[in-house]
């Protein structure tokens, strides 16, 4: 065990403490809920980058970094959907977590073919997952209604539609082994 992965397995033990903040009836609940979200998207980034400054990248920590990222963001967008209870947000919701279930089957199953690195992560994908913390960070920060929720909505479509377009991306890449298999 080592500080990469307990980071990665911290960001795990966050995610009922954000449903459970999320759900408190107290004006602070949703700061701090946003906070342990904001939280939660620096350990994503610090892990990886400890485990590679300090060579502690380890198969468990490659397994299970992907799992507490796609877990955290959605569970937050479940609850965001809960939360707005409105098309406006459900939709970008569903195509995020649609999108990242798509690509991890794919990921899977390139990597069952060796030609795993064929669906790395692109910057596309880099700016699509920054732009989804930010609008998931201000969307649990502030209710339906707020001219801040608004704006998180906004930007909630803008990694929706970078989600598709690197969706797109990495099916195309993988679309010559795709249809070999048909």
């Amino acid at each position: 065990m080592n500080i990469p992965n307990i980071l990665t397995l911290a960001r795990i033990v966050f995610i009922p403490l954000l449903v459970v903040l999320f759900y408190l009836p107290f004006s602070w609940s949703m700061p701090v809920a946003a906070g342990l979200f904001a939280l939660a998207s620096i350990t994503d980034w610090l892990d990886g980058y400890l485990a590679r400054r300090w060579n502690q990248s380890t198969p468990f920590g490659a397994f299970l970094d992907p799992v507490a990222d796609k877990l955290m963001v959605a569970v937050a967008l479940a609850l965001l959907i809960e939360r707005f209870d409105t098309l406006v947000l459900t939709l970008p919701a569903l195509v995020i977590i649609g999108r990242e279930i798509v690509i991890s089957a794919l990921r899977e199953w390139m990597a069952e073919m060796g030609k795993r690195g064929m669906v790395a992560v692109s910057w596309i994908g880099k700016l699509k997952t920054t732009l989804q913390m930010v609008a998931l960070l201000i969307l649990l920060a502030f209710p339906p209604g707020h001219e801040f929720a608004l704006m998180g909505v906004v930007v909630l479509y803008a990694a929706a539609i970078l989600t598709l377009w690197s969706m797109a991306q990495y099916l195309k890449a993988a679309w010559p082994h795709l249809s070999r298999s048909m």
